[in-house]
């Protein structure tokens, strides 16, 4: 009989393919744990930009974006952008832009989805509400800003890419009265 105090030998084999199992275990939890963290970190600075700044809502396709000042890049990236020197809440035509991605999550997503008649609601930094009723969505070039005209109405212009990027997707929202 054997003694059971005598350890038993692995092969090398044996010892290799435990170690790379165990690297393998280690990696997936460490990229897991990162991307969690990623998430909830986005998600707390989201809801951080939401408390502090304009905040626009489609509920029927879920969106709510906070709305920063501008639409260059570094914005884009944190939030929706109000185009400087559009409308303000609730007067004029108050016209922001956002990104939409396929691959990424992105605050116009859904857009695509919006249907005339949709309720859009706008809280302006004191979270006054100002609702909107979806009345046009339609496709244009880059090149046409004209979307950013004023109308001689009380309007929200939403603008975001198609998912080719190439052209934009503009959805017009009038102030209820």
């Amino acid at each position: 009989m054997a003694d059971r105090s005598e350890s038993r030998k692995y092969s090398k084999k044996q010892i290799l393919m435990f170690a790379a199992g165990l690297i393998a275990v280690v990696i997936g939890l460490s990229v897991i744990g990162y991307l969690g963290i990623r998430k909830i970190y986005r998600e707390y600075l989201k809801h951080k930009l939401m408390k502090e700044n304009v905040v626009v809502e489609i509920a029927d396709i879920d969106i709510k974006a906070p709305v920063l000042e501008g639409t260059d890049n570094d914005t884009l990236a944190k939030a929706a952008g109000h185009f400087i020197g559009t409308g303000e809440p609730g007067k004029g035509n108050y016209c922001i832009a956002g990104h939409s991605s396929t691959i990424y999550k992105e605050y116009f997503n859904d857009l695509k989805k919006v249907r005339l008649g949709m309720k859009i609601t706008l809280y302006d930094t004191e979270k006054n509400k100002y609702h909107y009723t979806v009345t046009e969505s339609f496709i244009v070039e880059p090149s046409e800003t004209w979307v950013l005209d004023d109308f001689g109405d009380d309007r929200i212009t939403i603008i975001t890419c198609t998912d080719d990027g190439k052209q934009r997707q503009v959805v017009v929202g009038q102030l209820d009265k």
